[in-house]
């Protein structure tokens, strides 16, 4: 089959498929990935080709660059990450099966050898070249978690008791049923079955979590322990809590969490990754990312527990994101029985049906997997507009697909009458499935294409281990700081202001008398001498050992100021506030240059009147900051060198005008930027479409119009020949009857030039079909051409990002002050091979950029 051309936006799934024939067809069969936010559900049995399908869904998201979450109950979804672009048998060797080598009487080395052609003439059969592999393993990152093991990926599950980022009383009935979700779980975990609006361990737990989360207040599991013994209200409802829920049955609840925490298999709950959707979506550079959670090694509770958290978590935000008709981000849900049943209300149920709900106006999609749809809530299932169903195993299981179909289809307004699901649905094979979109006319047979991922069925633990240990971030101590014994830092510095210590040349145990009306300021003391000793060893490469340590004071010119910057167009308001530190030339008529100033990384409130109580010495006060004066002609050159060299750098998209916001990380706009680029691709595409479509509309018309006509004209050719064939057996009757005429002889000639006129008009109405069609063609080239040049401007929005300032105006700039400052060092005596030297390092923070 011949390579379809790329389309962003649409995923290649297969081709369409005759079942009369059994035959594919070379008919290229698209989704629209838009079409995903309405949601999906695929059903089929074990080997009906359900993980393929998928797995195909999935390549190509993230060619699409939209991120996924994947639910993975039993490790199929981890294929995703066995991608080889060169195909070769040892890319496969590690992940074939012995047992699988063995039943076919091969060697591990002959069923790698084989399985590579395999995979190499499949999708070669489809048009898939090795470049596409490259293009979707560069597409995403790929990582797989391992919730409660550390085997893959672990997950840290603190994160979800943490207060959820939203006004409480903006946001009230949103994180009252978060709170119910998690309280759900956390019982359901811990092995008690509670109703979730009647039982007391649900309205206890659910009150704490209110009075916690209400005041932005983060809860982990010790302090829930402590909150169920002494709950943080005094009532419950009407009754006082110990009336409610005696302290006695209280403790019984405390000690059945104490239990669970105390569980060494509970610590891996408790490490790694933060359950953070954000951080689960996109990496820190802004590259969408497929999470695949992996749960085939949890029991029931635990996985259930899991994907609570993981639903609430994800619906929270879902909600925090703004309205978009573009596909956003997925949710994919492999084999989702039990979490969604008609009938039962687990923990998952709620959050999963409001995603399928609510989650179409944001972008999100969820992709729902079973082997039969009873398995799902109908509830849930109006809310899904399209169905991949395939071969089922038994009569009974069509029948609760058509069912469920049926029902679906009529639910959410669309009509199934004219189409025979019985009997499509009966024909089914592997690998063929019905396409059903509630987007589209009419439903579609398709064979999948062949995966890019190599299916080598679920993975075991191990396996899992081999693929995420490089991945894993290896844990990094940080380097101990050598300190002598015999006294601390505050002693130090005591025996230092007491005349018990050395002061370096040119210091004083006391900063010097000063003018009273000059004023002064000391910068915060921000690193200890081991923090400070381990930023200069990132950047020396080398951690010296430390024998002693002061901390001193050095003068410098501290200046605090304030610039705007505004621009009306962007809507623009930015007042940035400076605090900087010019140091002073040492000649009495020099002055402290702003050119080499540093902007110092704190607010002019962090200033303090008073040294650190650690000081142990003083730098003297060069003479042209020893008087008011002096230290006001600093003043007006502060004020002048902001003016000359304080810029508000914008980066900017020109093509959405989207531009990074004060305060926005690389990430989030490289995110934004994204959707936005994704959103505008769509809307163009929309608009060609519509450009376009009266033009092929009436070109489609003349085609029928000209084969209605084709048909005339066919049918009174016949017509012409049977009459002529008529005319020439009564003639020829006649002939041997004796009777000769003339008349005879004219009405077959006439007889013979109203077929060839009829012949004529068939031959004019198949060419103007030829001519109508070619001209088709042509417009339906020009179209995808135009489509394509919109999809390339759009594809890499980030590689058209331009660069503008914003200049203050004079009026824009104020000076607060100009003071005397004094910024604080350590020195540290350190020991090294040719003795001990002394080694000065800054204990004050600088600003973001500054070195």
């Amino acid at each position: 089959m011949q390579a379809p051309e790329e389309r962003l936006g649409s995923f290649y799934l297969g081709a369409e498929y005759d079942l009369a024939s059994s035959q594919r067809l070379e008919k290229p069969v698209h989704y629209d990935a838009r079409d995903l936010t309405t949601h999906a559900v695929c059903v089929g049995m074990t080997g009906s080709g359900k993980t393929g399908l998928c797995i195909g869904l999935l390549e190509e998201a993230a060619l699409d660059k939209v991120p996924v979450i994947l639910i993975d109950p039993k490790g199929d979804m981890t294929n995703l990450l066995l991608q080889f672009p060169d195909l070769l048998p040892e890319n496969f060797l590690p992940w074939i099966n012995e047992d699988d080598a063995r039943r076919k009487g091969k060697s591990s080395e002959e069923l790698a050898a084989s399985t590579a052609e395999q995979w190499k003439t499949g999708l070669a059969d489809w048009g898939i070249a090795p470049d596409r592999i490259r293009q979707l393993g560069q597409s995403a990152d790929y990582t797989i978690y391992t919730p409660g093991s550390e085997t893959g990926v672990p997950v840290s599950i603190l994160g979800s008791l943490a207060a959820p980022p939203l006004d409480f009383e903006e946001h009230a009935e949103t994180i009252r049923e978060r709170i119910g979700g998690t309280v759900s779980a956390l019982l359901g975990l811990a092995g008690i079955k509670a109703d979730p609006t009647r039982s007391r361990e649900s309205i206890l737990l659910a009150g704490i979590f209110e009075h916690f989360w209400k005041k932005g207040q983060d809860l982990d599991l010790a302090a829930l322990i402590t909150s169920i013994q002494n709950p943080p209200m005094r009532q419950v409802g009407v009754f006082d809590v110990n009336t409610f829920y005696p302290e006695k049955e209280r403790f019984e609840l405390a000690m059945a969490f104490n239990s669970l925490i105390a569980s060494p298999s509970f610590q891996s709950w408790l490490e790694g990754d933060p359950l953070d959707i954000d951080r689960m979506l996109y990496t820190a550079g802004g590259k969408p990312r497929h999470s695949i959670f992996y749960l085939a090694h949890l029991s029931e509770s635990e996985r259930m527990f899991f994907v609570t958290l993981l639903l609430e978590n994800i619906l929270t935000w879902t909600r925090a994101q703004s309205g978009t008709s573009s596909l956003r981000a997925l949710l994919y849900f492999d084999e989702v029985f039990g979490y969604l049943p008609p009938v039962a209300e687990p923990p998952s149920k709620r959050p999963l049906l409001t995603l399928l709900k609510q989650a179409r106006a944001f972008g999100v999609g969820c992709v729902l997997v079973t082997q039969n749809p009873v398995d799902l809530d109908y509830k849930g299932l109006t809310n899904t507009g399209t169905w991949f169903i395939g071969k089922l195993q038994a009569e009974r299981d069509k029948q609760r697909v058509l069912e469920g179909l049926k029902s679906a289809i009529s639910e959410a307004g669309g009509s199934g009458g004219s189409v025979d699901y019985d009997s499509i649905i009966s024909q089914l094979g592997n690998r063929v499935f019905l396409l059903h979109n509630v987007h589209e006319d009419r439903p579609v047979v398709f064979q999948t294409r062949w995966a890019m991922s190599y299916l080598s069925g679920p993975m075991t633990r191990p396996q899992i281990r081999k693929l995420m240990d490089p991945r894993k971030a290896p844990g990094e101590a940080g380097p101990a700081v050598a300190t002598a014994a015999a006294a601390t830092p505050a002693a130090a510095a005591k025996d230092a202001r007491e005349g018990g210590g050395t002061l370096p040349c040119g210091f004083s145990p006391n900063p010097p008398g000063l003018d009273p009306s000059m004023k002064q300021v000391f910068v915060p003391v921000r690193f200890d001498a081991r923090a400070a000793l381990e930023n200069h060893a990132r950047n020396s490469g080398s951690l010296p050992s430390v024998s002693a340590e002061q901390l001193v004071y050095e003068p410098a010119v501290i200046g605090s100021a304030s610039v705007a910057f505004s621009d009306r167009k962007r809507a623009i308001s930015e007042n940035r506030r400076l605090v900087m530190a010019a140091f002073p030339s040492p000649s009495a008529a020099g002055t402290a240059s702003w050119e080499e100033s540093e902007t110092l990384g704190m607010a002019q409130s962090s200033l303090s009147g008073m040294p650190d109580s650690r000081a142990a010495a003083f730098a003297s006060l060069p003479e042209n900051l020893s008087t008011p004066r002096n230290l006001a002609a600093f003043g007006q050159p502060f004020a002048d060198w902001l003016y000359q060299h304080s810029r508000f750098q914008l980066t900017v998209h020109p093509g959405t005008g989207l531009f990074r916001r004060s305060g926005e990380s690389e990430r989030d706009f490289t995110i934004r930027l994204q959707q936005a680029a994704r959103e505008n691709r769509d809307r163009e595409v929309d608009a060609l479409e519509k450009k376009f479509e009266p033009q092929l509309e009436r070109i489609s018309e003349k085609i029928r119009r000209e084969e209605r006509e084709l048909a005339q004209d066919e049918a009174e050719h016949r017509s012409r020949k049977t009459s002529e064939l008529v005319g020439l057996g009564e003639s020829v009757l006649g002939f041997f009857l004796g009777r000769k005429s003339t008349r005879g002889i004219g009405s077959a000639l006439t007889r013979r030039r109203m077929t060839s006129n009829a012949k004529a008009d068939i031959d004019e109405s198949t060419e103007t079909i030829e001519e109508l069609q070619r001209e088709q063609e042509k417009v339906g080239a020009e179209m995808q051409d135009r489509v394509r040049e919109i999809s390339a401007r759009w594809e890499n929005p980030e590689a058209a990002l331009t660069s503008e300032e914003l200049v203050p105006r004079r009026s824009d700039v104020s000076v607060d002050f100009v003071a005397l400052g004094w910024l604080p060092s350590w020195r540290l005596s350190v020991d090294g091979p040719d003795g001990a030297t002394t080694l000065t390092l800054p204990a004050y923070a600088l600003a973001d950029g500054e070195t």
